[in-house]
């Protein structure tokens, strides 16, 4: 009789602890930001107060209208996002609707680029961090976290428009590989399209000057090496949205947004065609800060109301198909790191504070 009491607990453990092998799907994770999108755009679509605008309108008034407007705002929304609204709504979870009282902030109070993303990356909104200033960020990263584990290491890769992200995930201690901006591919490690790509960030136009790529080149050349290098950590930074609505040019500011969606798309649509990928990736998708409302939406910082609000979208075989989130709850950015972290059935660890995990399940 006990024997077979034994069994039995040994028999339900090992039930348990398969069960719990099993629901672990995820093997590789996509991270993806766009700079500074506002939320009222994700979840609204354009902004009709802006658009009228002559400041702001770029004398395209018409284009923007015929393009992106409509009375509905879940279909204005689906015109700007097709790909989040159709795929990503019906596959995955999006926060930060505040329209339902549904919100995330940044927990750092500085909201700017910088922290935001250091926030973002470390679990740890670190007030000493406060302004865009280039420094080395001594906080740990969780991509410096994640290549160190053993099945994790040299499969992390970091592709980004903005060149302070050399100082953000602190470039010089890395042993991942960042590029940022205008760096070039060593020649040495030419694959694929880099040569051609190395040519083109040469020769290109710099609207935003040395400090910032258009997006398009931080995109081919992550694309490039995703299918190329096959890594299991992916981070593709895009920065035109915070560019164009800094410069007051909200024809742009959407251009870019509904680019970037399509290339959301093409990477989940690369994902799903790739054995190594397939059924086995999470694409977290986030921004590093929010900004000011109708007159002041081309500005993002403490004295703007709006500028700490951000939002999330997340899918993968791991997470549940809930859609949009429409409950009142209040996250933080300095909860992305370890949510990042446990998709990939980690613990993130560091010296600083790290916040916990957005429970994605509950």
């Amino acid at each position: 009789m006990f024997r077979n009491f034994f069994v039995g607990i040994i028999f339900c453990g090992l039930l348990v602890s398969t069960d719990l092998f099993a629901q672990q799907k995820t093997e590789n994770i996509i991270i993806v930001t766009t700079d500074g999108l506002r939320w009222q755009e994700l979840f609204e679509g354009m902004d009709k107060n802006i658009a009228d605008q002559e400041k702001f309108n770029e004398g395209e008034k018409d284009y923007i209208f015929e393009k992106y407007w409509t009375t509905h705002r879940v279909n204005r929304r689906e015109k700007l996002f097709p790909f989040i609204w159709s795929t990503v709504v019906t596959q995955g979870q999006i926060y930060g609707n505040r329209n339902f009282k549904n919100k995330i902030n940044t927990a750092n109070p500085a909201w700017l680029s910088f922290p935001g993303y250091s926030e973002l990356f470390t679990g740890y909104a670190d007030k000493k961090i406060n302004s865009n200033d280039f420094m080395n960020n001594p906080n740990t990263n969780i991509f410096d976290f994640i290549n160190k584990q053993s099945k994790f290491k040299h499969k992390v890769a970091v592709f980004t428009s903005w060149y302070a992200f050399a100082g953000i995930l602190h470039k010089e201690r890395a042993h991942f590989p960042i590029y940022s901006a205008f760096d070039i591919y060593p020649e040495d490690d030419y694959f694929g399209n880099q040569t051609l790509i190395n040519k083109m960030l040469r020769e290109s136009e710099k609207p935003f000057g040395k400090g910032e790529s258009l997006d398009r080149y931080t995109h081919f050349r992550a694309m490039d090496y995703l299918r190329n290098k096959k890594p299991r950590v992916l981070y593709i930074a895009y920065g035109e949205t915070d560019e164009w609505a800094h410069k007051g040019q909200y024809k742009k500011y959407l251009d870019a947004a509904h680019q970037f969606d399509a290339w959301l798309k093409e990477i989940w649509d690369f994902v799903q065609s790739d054995p190594q990928y397939k059924d086995k990736t999470t694409l977290l998708i986030t921004t590093d800060h929010g900004r000011g409302e109708s007159n002041r939406w081309t500005a993002h910082e403490r004295a703007v109301h709006g500028s700490g609000e951000i939002w999330l979208a997340v899918m993968g075989p791991d997470i549940p198909a809930k859609g949009e989130i429409k409950i009142k709850q209040q996250l933080y950015q300095e909860q992305i790191a370890q949510t990042i972290a446990s998709i990939l059935g980690l613990d993130f660890k560091a010296k600083h504070p790290i916040a916990d995990k957005i429970d994605l399940k509950k």
